[in-house]
């Protein structure tokens, strides 16, 4: 593993996340008289029904939120695409080509570039940027197949240097909702989904990344918000989604009167 992601000594803790927390959503970053957007990250397993609720919630909000596809979704015309379709190549669930280290930083720069291109835009009446599934994804679930590969490193703390390693360049979002449901339910939607029966050791990482994001939102409840939708149908998982992501906008305009 290189020196840029050595993790430093972390604790480990078994740690459980239960209800709805309410994060403090800081104020906005930007120039007099013009205000930036909210940015909310939205993070769940594989077969939460995470994009589909984020795409019917951007639907109703119409030209006020803005929304980010998850970056395994992105056109192969573009940058992000072809990147994505070179690791992919591999056939890996998980985009997995045997250099973790290589991977982590290949997603970390993709997600940077998307910061530094739509700062630079023109986000005039946008009061929402959401997003499918953010740097957290990327933390976590690298986390994962790096400790893999290193016994005795703790996923938690790994996760927290992978964040670190990119925090000059692009900041984490100011809210991150988690959706949560039976891990089991998820992985048949996942694998129903994607036409594949699950392998052991992809099985492995999504019962491990289930536990670390429990652990990375309790580590972070300033941040964090958990929503449970197990049970909920597509449109009950996108009122909950809703719900969560209008009361972060109240808090943001709380946090701005």
């Amino acid at each position: 593993m290189s020196a840029e992601l050595k993790p430093p000594a972390g604790r480990s803790a078994d740690r459980r996340v239960t209800g709805t927390t309410a994060p403090t959503v800081p104020g906005p970053r930007a120039a007099p008289g013009h205000v930036r957007p909210l940015w909310v990250s939205v993070e769940g397993l594989n077969g939460v029904g995470k994009s589909e609720a984020i795409r019917a919630v951007a639907a109703e909000l119409g030209p006020r939120c803005l929304r980010l596809s998850e970056l395994s979704d992105q056109d192969g015309d573009t940058l992000p695409g072809q990147v994505i379709a070179a690791v992919r190549s591999t056939e890996d669930v998980f985009l997995r080509t045997g250099h973790p280290v290589v991977e982590t930083l290949a997603f970390l720069a993709l997600k940077v570039r998307e910061h530094e291109r739509l700062i630079a835009g023109d986000l005039t009446g946008v009061e929402v940027i959401l997003e499918d599934r953010g740097v957290d994804s990327t933390a976590i679930y690298q986390a994962v197949i790096l400790a893999a590969q290193h016994p005795g490193v703790q996923p938690l703390a790994l996760a927290e240097r992978i964040l670190a390693t990119m925090a000059p360049w692009r900041p984490v979002p100011d809210a991150t909702v988690l959706l949560t449901c039976d891990r089991e339910v998820a992985t048949s939607r996942f694998a129903a989904r994607t036409g594949r029966v699950l392998a052991d050791r992809d099985l492995v990482v999504i019962e491990q990344a289930e536990v670390l994001y429990r652990e990375f939102a309790h580590a972070h409840p300033d941040r964090f918000t958990v929503v449970d939708v197990s049970g909920c149908s597509r449109d009950q998982s996108a009122k909950a989604l809703r719900a969560a992501v209008e009361d972060l906008i109240q808090l943001r305009e709380a946090v701005r009167a």
